[in-house]
């Protein structure tokens, strides 16, 4: 073998397409024998102290130029044919020449990533040329990005961070040189550093967000875990301040000045996006009907394609609303002014005239761009005094000629959305109460009222009325669609129904009209919110798609959202697409975004998911912190879940959801029944189901993770198949559970099957 060159070495290292180790240095030059290998190991630390080479964590080797076979990237670039790029996270141009470019390679079977700006992935890189890198995604860093978010806390051997997400099960070590300007109580923004153990893991604090004592601080974790920014960059302020940002003449648009629009909203509502009107006409066939108008704020106007605000949004993809405060998808200059539609005053709008006969169809329809001015700003317990007979100043004036014609045309729509038998699932909604401090201080039902109800009505005509007009012409359409259950799911759903004498029909797909009347049977029985439970618990989730497949739920062939472009990005898209098909001026689609419409679907969809879970977690956190002084106390509440690690129980008076662990339970040996939804004990026949009736003892709430740990007191009297034993005999043709005597035969004679079965395993 001939004598081992320091050119060579360096030469090999240099062509590779990524660092190499040393095996497979010695591999190439058929290095054998510990003398060569010797030699091999001196040229190489001789090269990376003279700084021509570095030594990446692994032990692989590149050139000091180049970049690890993996690392962190973030995409900063999508091409119109939606080509996906990005950058290393910690490339520092000035110090190591010019930035690499990494092509992200397709990771999914329609031959996109689904990744938008400023999303971070960890990658294994290929080297191309010299600045030029291939990657293909190892793993989706879906917290903002690489990144742990946890209060930071001094122990005597230093500090730690204790991250707030409850699924992680340890701490962080803060090497004193990362703390940065962090101090003990800081809740703090950290980057993982590399390790090759699980354990002891460190990080380097990055931001300090706020101090755990801050009445600010439970949705700024909940944000900042997300990814969720509450603060728009430089560049978007900017550009509001511009100004093209005024409200438009009338020239080129229709005039609705004269018209009584009105927009109906929460009383803490801050946007008003959508206003509406109703009259009854004489249709072109000749027969009766109602002539609707939904005014839609004009965000297209505002928002053109491919500048800061519009990328902005589409990062965003919609708004966040917490407890306490909203992070909107758009700068309050739009979202609360230019765009919100405020009594009195001139605002530019997208309108919708529709109209429908008298069993609720929509026979006709038409898009354009106005000039409006609402009438009146109403509340909905407002709006729906009024029709029950108790006017105030506001709506007296407005009963015959607005309020009156609004609640007829409802009427008519709501029959004909039983009549194509929309899901019809009646479950409570509760509503955080906060104080001036940011500090939860009760919890409420929301009540839903006809006013409520009227304005959805017109929101999903408007919606399926768009999405038909842009079929009509055969332009890009973003649809909110939602496939039916899948039948394993409705098999499941209609097992555990049968103990309640309910029954789905088997081996077929089931139609949203069969579920609602298995609904109805069941709103005679004591446990009826636990089979609309069930009933949501087996949907699919709605997304949005180019591909249009109908909205299952809404029992409706065609569906986009349309109604709402302040607050999400789809609304908006569509109409850019309505003021491109039907040309009504500026602010159309981009060529760009129709080549990239699937990758902006599967985005928009993710950052929704990503503001559901959120706001979820921000409601755990506040709901956990106001029960942290009630340590011990106990509470009726209600088993709302069931897995094998626990029972989850939701608390009547709160709403909260507390897990009471497998290892709180009576001591016995307990099978996890799914299709039951119950834990059966397979010494005692204990059984503990989903929607029984329980008393607990609160034993921690954390509103840092909002995680909340219960203990089981006792059950309801009576409450015996769902609580802590299987009844021997039932008195009554009817029980605690609503089931007969027949039924309950059933389902413990079920139940008993499934223990045997348990046993002779």
């Amino acid at each position: 073998m001939p004598k081992l060159n320091d050119q060579d070495i360096l030469d090999f290292i240099r062509s590779s397409s990524s660092p190499v180790t040393k095996r497979e240095i010695a591999r190439a030059f058929h290095i054998k024998g510990g003398e060569n290998r010797v030699a091999l190991k001196q040229i190489l630390k001789k090269l990376e102290s003279e700084g021509i080479i570095t030594k990446y964590p692994g032990g692989s080797y590149g050139v000091p130029s180049g970049l690890p076979g993996v690392c962190v990237v973030e995409v900063n670039d999508i091409s119109i044919d939606g080509d996906v790029f990005a950058k290393p996270i910690d490339w520092n141009a000035e110090l190591q020449g010019e930035t690499p470019r990494i092509e992200i390679i397709p990771e999914t079977k329609k031959g996109h990533t689904a990744m938008g700006t400023g999303e971070r992935a960890l990658v294994r890189l290929k080297r191309l040329d010299k600045t030029l890198y291939e990657g293909r995604v190892i793993k989706r860093l879906d917290n903002e990005k690489g990144r742990i978010l946890g209060l930071l806390c001094n122990h005597k051997h230093g500090h730690v961070l204790q991250p707030t997400d409850k699924k992680t099960k340890y701490n962080f070590d803060v090497p004193h040189g990362d703390l940065g300007e962090a101090r003990d109580g800081d809740l703090c923004l950290a980057e993982i550093q590399p390790s090759r153990g699980m354990r002891n893991k460190k990080v380097r604090i990055v931001e300090v967000i706020g101090r755990r004592d801050d009445p600010a601080a439970i949705s700024l974790i909940s944000l900042h875990e997300k990814g969720i920014n509450d603060k728009f960059p430089e560049a978007v302020i900017k550009q509001t301040l511009q100004k093209n940002m005024a409200v438009p003449s009338s020239k080129g648009r229709e005039d609705l000045r004269n018209i009584h629009l009105v927009t109906i909203d929460g009383a803490d509502a801050r946007d008003f996006d959508d206003a509406v009107f109703a009259e009854k006409c004489t249709l072109a066939d000749g027969s009766e009907g109602y002539h609707l108008i939904v005014a839609i704020a004009d965000v297209s106007f505002y928002v053109r394609t491919e500048t800061p605000l519009d990328n902005e949004a589409q990062k965003r993809g919609n708004s966040t609303y917490f407890p306490d405060r909203v992070v909107p998808m758009l700068p309050e200059v739009l979202s609360n002014d230019l765009c919100s539609l405020r009594p009195h005053e001139d605002r530019a709008c997208m309108a919708a005239h529709l109209w429908i006969n008298m069993d609720g169809q929509l026979v006709q329809y038409k898009f354009g761009r106005a000039l409006m001015r609402s009438k009146e700003r109403l509340i909905y317990e407002q709006v729906q005094a009024a029709y029950d007979g108790q006017t105030d100043e506001k709506t007296a004036p407005l009963m015959d000629d607005v309020i009156t014609p609004l609640y007829d045309a409802y009427r008519i729509l709501d029959a004909a959305r039983a009549e194509r038998g929309a899901l019809d699932l009646d479950l409570p909604e509760r509503q955080i109460i906060i104080d001036d401090n940011n500090n939860m201080v009760g919890v409420k039902q929301r009540v839903r009222l006809d006013a409520h109800k009227l304005i959805e009505e017109f929101m999903v005509l408007a919606n399926v009325a768009a999405a038909s007009a842009l079929e009509d012409k055969k332009s890009p359409c973003v649809y909110r669609i939602h496939d039916a259950p899948t039948l394993d799911k409705l098999s499941s759903a209609g097992e555990f129904m049968e103990s309640f004498g309910l029954s789905i029909p088997k081996g077929q797909k089931i139609r949203p009209k069969q579920l609602n009347a298995i609904l109805r049977k069941a709103s005679q029985l004591p446990f009826s919110h636990l089979i609309s439970t069930v009933v949501l618990r087996c949907q699919s989730q709605a997304h949005y798609a180019t591909d249009n497949i109908g909205h299952y739920g809404l029992a409706l062939k065609k569906y986009a959202h349309f109604t709402s472009p302040i607050r999400r990005y789809a609304d908006l898209i569509v109409h850019r697409s309505l003021v491109s098909a039907y040309g009504m001026g500026e602010g159309g689609l981009s060529e760009a975004e129709i080549a990239t419409m699937d990758e902006i679907c599967d985005r928009i969809s993710s950052t929704e998911r990503s503001s559901m879970e959120a706001e979820r977690n921000a409601t755990d956190r506040f709901t956990a912190h106001f029960l942290s002084t009630q340590i011990g106390a106990q509470f009726e509440g209600r088993i709302s879940g069931v897995t094998r690690f626990g029972l989850f129980v939701q608390l009547h008076e709160s709403g909260a959801d507390g897990l009471v662990p497998m290892r709180s339970l009576p001591q016995d040996y307990y099978i996890h029944d799914e299709e039951q939804h119950a834990l059966i004990g397979r010494r005692s026949g204990r059984v503990f189901r989903m929607g029984a009736d329980v008393t607990v003892r609160l034993i921690e709430a954390d509103g840092l993770t909002g995680s909340t740990v219960l203990e089981l007191v006792g059950h309801h009297k009576g409450a015996d198949i769902d609580g802590f034993s299987l009844p021997k005999r039932s008195r009554d043709n009817k029980n605690h559970t609503g089931l007969s005597k027949k039924n309950l035969r059933k389902s413990r004679k079920s139940t008993i099957r499934k223990i045997k079965k348990s046993r002779k395993s």
